[in-house]
């Protein structure tokens, strides 16, 4: 009797599946994470990497739910990512299935129940119960359980690749793409369930065209149009004011004084090595004052006749509406609040005046640089003045 090497066994495996699913299963295998790192903005840059890896060790990406905290709510509650973004964009630019068709449809034959693993750098002691042996911990906290939860997903062993993939998640470093696909084979590990995204954070710079691929769905797009054309005449600027509580620790360090490093997402205005300037406390929790200053001259520069505001916290309406009554700008916002439609609406005014700092306004940038549907839309910081300005002024 002839033996059939098992690897082989596997790969039948997958291409019997293929015939009884009635649709294309990816040899290669696929790649699954929770993004669990922060709010929508923390998220969308942990995406754009994942992305991106997902392309470079060749498999398709299984897009998850995202993470979202409404307020009183216990824990964390997901939404399926095709509720907010077209998933067809996506495909241009590399192979991606949704959560949902994935459990539904693939995971009963390729990734059953008993050969669940989820992979993680390394081990790490329980944060709940120090008593318990070290293990990835995947679903331990909010929102990492409820995540899994949500996809029914428990895993039955943990893989660490710290020690077996030295680049990690940064398949720039040289010989990692390989390592990958070597220590990994789709054939044997059909699915890499990552703890957290396979990204570097914040989104590289080289990633960040990818957000071209991003579109939202007709829900949110339409509501941007209309308050457009409703509400906002034209030219427009958007801004949006980060000023929430949580936001003071993450600047608080820059009360020493400025420097050539990077927080969050400031690689956005002084670049990813400081070489367009330092950063300054002003620019990460600008003034009352640097605000209305920055958007009255913005407004005098491009003769703006109104402002849409987005904000975490204080919106600064009356304040706003005070400072620009004499040029006779109108100033609003969204009431109720939603931050998805008001990001869709700031992608689509004619200026954007953004926090340095904050994953929130460099998905805005982002897409208003990379936007596929009109010409390149300009964006600036508040409390920040390029490096070219700032000689023209000298001269």
């Amino acid at each position: 009797m002839t033996l059939i090497p098992v690897r082989q066994l596997v790969l039948l495996s997958v291409l019997l599946s293929t015939l009884v699913i009635g649709f294309d299963v990816d040899p290669n295998g696929y790649v699954m994470f929770c993004p669990c790192m922060g709010r929508f903005g923390n998220q969308m840059e942990q995406f754009l990497g994942s992305m991106s890896f997902a392309r470079g060790v060749g498999r398709t990406l299984i897009l998850p739910p995202l993470v979202t905290y409404p307020d009183n709510a216990p824990a964390a509650v997901m939404v399926d990512f095709e509720f907010y973004f077209q998933v067809a964009p996506l495909q241009k630019y590399h192979r991606v299935i949704t959560m949902r068709q994935f459990m539904r449809d693939i995971a009963p034959n390729l990734w059953p129940k008993e050969s669940r693993k989820v992979f993680c750098w390394t081990p790490r002691k329980s944060i709940f119960d120090k008593s318990l042996p070290l293990s990835c911990n995947a679903k331990e906290g909010n929102p990492f359980g409820p995540f899994w939860d949500h996809n029914k997903i428990e895993f039955v062993e943990d893989e660490y690749f710290g020690d077996k993939i030295k680049g990690g998640y940064d398949l720039a470093v040289n010989g990692t793409k390989r390592a990958w696909r070597n220590e990994y084979p789709g054939d044997l590990y059909p699915v890499l369930a990552f703890s957290s995204a396979p990204a570097l954070f914040p989104a590289r710079k080289s990633d960040r065209d990818i957000q071209k691929y991003i579109k939202w769905t007709s829900r949110f797009t339409q509501k941007a149009k209309e308050f457009l054309k409703d509400e906002l005449p034209r030219p427009s600027i958007g801004i949006h004011l980060r000023n929430n509580i949580d936001w003071d620790n993450v600047c608080k360090n820059l009360k020493n004084g400025p420097q050539k490093q990077n927080i969050f997402a400031s690689g956005q205005c002084i670049g990813w090595y400081a070489e367009r300037g330092e950063l300054t406390f002003n620019m990460c929790q600008p003034s009352e004052e640097i605000v209305l200053q920055d958007v009255e001259d913005k407004v005098n520069a491009i003769g703006a006749k109104s402002v849409f505001v987005a904000s975490d916290k204080d919106h600064l309406i009356p304040e706003l509406t005070d400072r620009l009554k004499p040029l006779g700008v109108v100033v609003k916002r969204l009431d109720p609040d939603d931050p998805h439609v008001s990001l869709a609406i700031l992608q689509r005014v004619d200026h954007f005046i953004g926090n340095c700092v904050s994953t929130f306004s460099s998905f805005v940038v982002r897409s208003r640089e990379f936007a596929t549907d009109s010409s390149f839309r300009e964006s600036s910081f508040f409390g920040y003045t390029p490096p070219s300005r700032k000689r023209k002024i000298e001269l």
